[in-house]
């Protein structure tokens, strides 16, 4: 059982007892990401990030700060989305204090010196074109841009170059103070543990955290009025597109009924996608569905990397799905197939230290309510073939419609003439 401690700060800590495994992971996350940017700063909370790495007082260059955990096997990284920074580092429960000290210190300690905010330019640049060149991953930062356009929701995690090549050392520094507190700051410990040893050391190895307030996001704003598209010329030998429609928050009463949809039309290899647009007509070598949750908005996406000459094939039986499920009920056992695999894949994955910090840290940063895994399937169970068919007859409509596509193509029109559902 997890147990969650609020500290008089703010600061909330999250404790996971694992009698069966040999690891601990410790898990750092504050609730900040691009959403909380300015367009002058866009990119910045991932350039931070990288700063973390950079040196402390303590451990004052790279080396320093990444050989303390290499040298006992450790696996660490860190992270940056729309709402949410992580830090993080699994190793042997016996280095405990070690991890603890050195998330720590670089959460509170990093130097952020100009000399290395100008060296780590160069890397996140090469990070920024290696995106832009492959096209499987930045066809989703422009399904994203197509959604939700010039607000934070619609930028790019990673920034643009020309924003990237301008910031300077204060505007880490007022972003740190902004931003990174006791207040929407979660520090998880999961593993071979014990409740009450693992907070006090929390607390003493985070004694010094700032505790100002935190500067909010911008709420999204959705406006459409029918399908949209957003096709992006590139010599490809294969188009990559994203086609989904708009769909509900983390906060929906129909998430799990949405979750429970993108499986059974493209979570595995038996999904109905999965069998109609690679196994029966060729088309694609990967094609899957999913949807994205966030506190103000959501969608359900089919990605999919198809044969040029037959895009649009491709797109025609995406939407030919999607009407079906709209029209037709599901069967009981296909959707008993879809409740199954759901918690099936949660359960192996909870079976390591690292996957149960995230699974309750970001139910409490993101909701602000943690659901144990058998509340969560409870609610998976409760879901019914009705529900499914509502919830796919209330999204799979024309103002919800939306399509992503990078592949060499310069004139939008003949997609748009069949994108009809």
């Amino acid at each position: 059982m997890y147990k969650k401690t609020t500290l008089k700060n703010g600061l909330r800590i999250i404790t996971v007892p694992g009698k069966e495994t040999k690891t601990v992971t410790v898990l750092v996350l504050v609730g900040t990401g691009s959403k909380y940017e300015t367009k002058d700063i866009n990119g910045l909370s991932h350039f931070l990030e990288h700063m973390f790495f950079k040196g402390t007082k303590k451990h004052p260059n790279t080396l320093k700060v990444i050989e303390p955990l290499d040298k006992v096997g450790g696996h660490y990284n860190a992270f940056t989305s729309e709402e949410a920074t992580g830090y993080w580092a699994k190793v042997d429960a016996n280095h405990l204090d070690l991890v603890l000290d050195w998330v720590s210190d670089i959460y509170l300690n990093s130097k952020i010196e100009q000399v290395e905010i100008d060296r780590e330019k160069g890397t996140i640049l090469q990070e920024l074109n290696m995106y832009l060149d492959t096209p499987m991953r930045y066809v989703g930062d422009l399904w994203t841009s197509l959604l939700y356009g010039d607000q934070p929701a619609g930028w790019s995690v990673i920034g643009t170059e020309d924003v990237l090549k301008k910031v300077k050392r204060q505007q880490f520094v007022k972003y740190l103070q902004e931003h990174y507190s006791s207040k929407n700051t979660i520090i998880a410990v999961a593993g071979k543990i014990d409740h009450t040893p693992v907070i006090n050391k929390v607390k003493k190895y985070f004694k010094s955290i700032n505790t100002s307030e935190v500067k909010d996001k911008l709420s999204v704003k959705e406006k459409q009025g029918r399908p949209q598209s957003l096709i992006h010329y590139k010599k490809t030998d294969q188009t990559h597109l994203c086609l989904g429609a708009r769909a509900y928050d983390i906060f929906h009463p129909d998430k799990y009924a949405l979750g429970l949809l993108g499986v059974i039309l493209g979570g595995n290899m038996s999904s109905r996608l999965w069998i109609s647009v690679r196994e029966r007509q060729g088309l694609a070598y990967y094609v899957s569905t999913g949807i994205d949750l966030d506190t103000d908005a959501g969608f359900l996406v089919t990605r999919a990397g198809v044969d040029n000459q037959r895009v649009d094939k491709a797109i025609k039986i995406i939407l030919d799905e999607y009407k079906k499920i709209a029209q037709k009920k599901i069967s009981p056992a296909e959707l008993r197939k879809a409740k199954d695999y759901t918690k099936g894949t949660a359960l192996i994955g909870l079976e390591a230290s690292d996957e149960q910090a995230s699974f309750y840290t970001f139910q409490e940063l993101l909701t602000g309510e943690i659901l144990t895994p058998e509340q969560k399937f409870a609610k998976i169970e409760a879901v019914t073939v009705n529900d499914i068919q509502r919830v796919a007859q209330d999204i799979f409509r024309p103002d919800k419609l939306n399509l992503a596509l990078i592949g060499p193509f310069k004139d939008k029109t003949k997609f748009e003439k069949i994108l009809k559902i």
